[in-house]
Order: C-alpha cells, then sequence, then structure tokens
C-alpha cells in the first residue's frame, strides 16, 4: 500500500531557479488539484493533534491557508491567518524573518488569540525554519501556547527543524 508520504512526493512538482535562481521550489498544486489526496493530507495533519486541545490553527500567508482552514474546519477550532504587512485590517503585533533568499514580516492581529489558546500553526514547507518560527513568536506575542507546528512537505536538508527547538513538529513528507 502506498503511504500519504509518498502519495504527495509523487504529487510534488519540483521548479528549478524560482522564485530565484539556484532554489529548487517544490511545488504543492498538484496536490491542490487532487480531491481525494487533499482529503487525506488534511486528514493525516489532523490526526497527530486531535487530542491536543488545540483552539486555533494558524495559517502562515499564503498557502498555509490552503491547508489550514480545512484542519481547522477538521479540529472544529477557530482559523488565524498570519500575513504579510499591510494586508491585516486591525491592529498588528509583527515578526521579521529570514528566508534562504531574503527576509520578510509576518503580522497577526493583536487580539487574535488569548492566554489559553492552544495552536496549531500550518504552512506547506518547512525549509529553513525562519517563517514558521516568526509564526510561533507571534503567536506568544499575542498570548497563545503552540501546541505543533505541521506542514505538508519538509525540506530536512535545510534544517528547519533547528529554528524550533523544543517545538512539536511534524511533516508529511521528507525531501
Amino acid at each position: 500500500m502506498t503511504t500519504i508520504a509518498e502519495r504527495v512526493r509523487r504529487a510534488i512538482r519540483d521548479v528549478p531557479d524560482f522564485p530565484a535562481t539556484g532554489i529548487v521550489f517544490r511545488d504543492i498544486t498538484p496536490v491542490l488539484a487532487d480531491p481525494a489526496l487533499m482529503r487525506d493530507v488534511i486528514d493525516a495533519m489532523a490526526e497527530p493533534v486531535a487530542d491536543a486541545r488545540i483552539t486555533h490553527v494558524v495559517g502562515i500567508e499564503s498557502r498555509g491557508f490552503l491547508f489550514g482552514v480545512p484542519i481547522a474546519l477538521r479540529l472544529g477550532v477557530a482559523f488565524v491567518p498570519a500575513r504579510k504587512p499591510g494586508k491585516l485590517p486591525w491592529t498588528t503585533v509583527s515578526e521579521p524573518y529570514t528566508l534562504e533568499y531574503r527576509t520578510d514580516v509576518l503580522e497577526m492581529h493583536a487580539d487574535a488569540l488569548t492566554g489559553d489558546a492552544r495552536v496549531l500553526v500550518v504552512d506547506d514547507v518547512l525549509a529553513t525554519g525562519g517563517t514558521a518560527s516568526a509564526a510561533c513568536r507571534l503567536v506568544e506575542r499575542v498570548g497563545g501556547t503552540v501546541a505543533a507546528v505541521g506542514v505538508v512537505v519538509e525540506l530536512s536538508f535545510l534544517r528547519g527543524r533547528a529554528q524550533l527547538p523544543g517545538r512539536i513538529v511534524f511533516s508529511i513528507a521528507r525531501y
């Protein structure tokens, strides 16, 4: 029987030199195009935290939204977007981070979480860990607790987990 990880790896499309020369982009859009695979990915990402008393899913812009919303629905919890600067209409907190090819900033509404919030942070890919680490810091700055970080694809050779020490991190497929 084929595992979910094998199915995801088969579906992922490699795009060389995107978004910069020397980067091989792992394109998840073929996963989105396959309803059965997408359903199984959502189930596989919700399962590890089914008993973790999650209250919120924080999805990282933009592809983290595509997985975060259905995971939040599956878990019966709220969804909170972590966005690029200037995209949220309310009072925000900001957190800078560094990627393998640039720096950026994430923002979250200042009132998005309360002190008893237990959060699953979701994104499509864990690469260097900068984005996920910034999202975790945002969650904590606005009063939540990060219960886990879940991603569809992990680029293990970039050592992103090292940026998330002491955190529970899970991925569906690893490269």
